[in-house]
């Protein structure tokens, strides 16, 4: 399509032409996709807002970059809020700070996941540890899990050693799922003596799946 053709489409009532439209800025220069992308920042469809923060993500500009903050922060599908998260997290170092506040003050289950996620695959273990820590807390269990794959991926961290002193006390923790996952973790942490140790443990586990996954 070219450049007409997608704001025809983007302009149409007809939410599977808008759809075609934001698609295809997959392919124009960042200057002409960044402002028509922006435009659509209120689509009435949260598919097509979901795919503007993609876009965003795409053409990253300081005005992209803005309005993903805006989707972050001010969004109220959730879908939407943690499309908005994994583009923040192509920006590097800027997101930051706003991944954290978002992880701080937006409880849905989804969009942590995808800020703990987006943070595993970005170069700062410290901002990874603060959350991992924040979502062992966290009533979801989804949200638990991710915590502790966030634990793992700090074994080769300068985060290593407070990473494995919460994964420790969860080997007794009473949901399954969460000793299966911890297990998991551990082996990350080999060469530590503590976590060979806590592996032991959990090949004694009452869970037949714990027990597999220990030995």
């Amino acid at each position: 399509m070219d450049t007409d053709a997608i704001r025809a489409a983007l302009s149409s009532a007809n939410p599977q032409e808008r759809m075609r439209g934001l698609v295809a800025l997959r392919d124009v220069d960042t200057q002409t996709a960044v402002p028509l992308l922006i435009s659509k920042l209120r689509d009435p469809e949260f598919v097509a807002r979901s795919f503007v923060a993609m876009g965003l993500g795409r053409h990253r500009t300081d005005e992209a970059f803005a309005a993903l903050l805006t989707l972050l922060h001010e969004e109220g599908d959730y879908n939407v809020r943690a499309e908005a998260a994994n583009s923040l997290s192509l920006y590097g170092s800027p997101a930051l700070p706003h991944l954290l506040r978002a992880f701080e003050q937006d409880d849905h289950w989804l969009v942590r996941r995808s800020i703990l996620s987006a943070l595993v695959e970005m170069p700062y273990p410290e901002a990874l540890y603060q959350v991992a820590a924040i979502a062992l807390a966290d009533s979801d269990p989804i949200v638990r899990e991710s915590g502790i794959d966030g634990l793992n991926a700090l074994a080769q961290t300068s985060e290593r050693e407070r990473a494995l002193q919460l994964l420790l006390p969860l080997v007794s923790d009473e949901w399954w799922r969460v000793r299966l996952r911890v297990t998991q973790a551990l082996k990350a942490f080999f060469e530590d003596g503590r976590a060979m140790a806590a592996l032991a443990y959990l090949a004694k586990d009452e869970d037949e799946r714990v027990r597999a996954a220990a030995t």
